[in-house]
């Protein structure tokens, strides 16, 4: 038996239909996947809106999850029936079953089990690439970081803190202002503030060298605003709407500022990169350093719900689905 989560067609929460799919193959290179836990993450909500693009319709949404190896196909070397796995990025998730290129798959160690690892594995890698790569966070740097409270905000919150830097998180509510200081954030401003002023105020005036926002089109030229000449503003999301493309000419005039939209996918797509990723994640994970928050979880056929508390801002942390 198989069950899947499928979209026949682009909308709400309740276009997503549980019904039963047929157990596939493992094609060559690819390797079968008995999922354990499957990781909720914004860019669900953009596949089931029709805002990303499926392949085809119906389509299983779904980036991340965790479980064992029940079969490979021809070619596979690496990973064998019985290995604990995970993966991010690889649309089809919501499945109590699915095949995954093989090379797309890390292997969980010891001390890390299923939950956690579907939950770490899309947000805890973005968190990983952002701070650890498109802006290498230094100590002693103050980094401002939107949707703090989100997955990925409480990761980087954590992650930043840990490299000796000052984080500025901003969240919706003052009970997720409590959360993120608990979490590593230093500051905590509320989105209904006048963010540049208090960024300015907290860094005596020399604002931010970089700020992580995935929110979009609503806190773009905020985030614009909160930066040092040659800062860079890092777009990882859009939960508030896609940014409309500016004038270029805005950013010479606030200081020559750098923009940039990056993606997981193009950070691991050679695996020693995403073999590097996951093992850096892991390790920061296992130290102590960083927890992974799992404060929803779901039963996978009721994944709808997850996705209403996502849109609604009622969720904290990580969400998992569990088949």
């Amino acid at each position: 038996m198989n069950h899947a989560i499928r979209v026949h067609e682009h909308g709400g929460p309740e276009k997503m239909v549980w019904e039963e799919v047929p157990l596939p193959d493992p094609k060559p290179g690819e390797a079968l996947v008995r999922q354990k836990a499957v990781g909720l993450n914004y860019i669900d909500v953009y596949f089931r809106t029709g805002l990303y693009k499926a392949p085809s319709m119906p389509a299983t949404i779904g980036m991340e999850g965790a479980g064992v190896v029940e079969a490979v196909g021809d070619g596979v070397t690496d990973i064998k029936p019985g290995d604990r796995v995970a993966y991010a990025g690889a649309l089809g998730a919501y499945a109590e079953a699915r095949c995954v290129n093989a090379d797309r798959l890390v292997k969980i160690p010891e001390g890390i089990d299923f939950t956690q690892a579907a939950a770490m594995m899309l947000q805890g890698m973005t968190a990983q690439f952002l701070i650890r790569r498109t802006h290498a966070v230094k100590a002693g740097e103050t980094i401002l970081l939107h949707a703090a409270a989100g997955g990925v905000g409480l990761i980087l919150c954590q992650w930043a803190k840990h490299l000796g830097a000052t984080v500025i998180g901003v969240v919706s509510t003052p009970e997720k202002a409590e959360l993120i200081k608990g979490h590593g954030a230093a500051h905590a401003l509320l989105t209904n503030e006048d963010i540049p002023a208090r960024v300015k105020e907290i860094t005596g005036g020399a604002m931010v060298p970089v700020v992580y926002d995935s929110v979009g089109r609503d806190t773009f030229t905020t985030s614009l605003d909160c930066l040092a000449p040659l800062g860079l503003m890092v777009s990882f999301g859009n939960a508030s709407g896609p940014v409309a493309v500016p004038d270029l000419g805005i950013l010479a005039a606030k200081g020559s500022l750098y923009v940039t939209r990056p993606t997981l996918n193009t950070y691991t797509a050679k695996r020693e990169d995403l073999v590097a990723t996951a093992k850096d994640l892991f390790e920061v994970v296992k130290s102590g350093a960083v927890k992974i928050e799992i404060n929803q979880r779901f039963p996978l056929k009721d994944a709808a719900e997850g996705h209403r508390a996502l849109e609604s801002r009622k969720t904290t942390g990580s969400t998992v689905f569990i088949p």
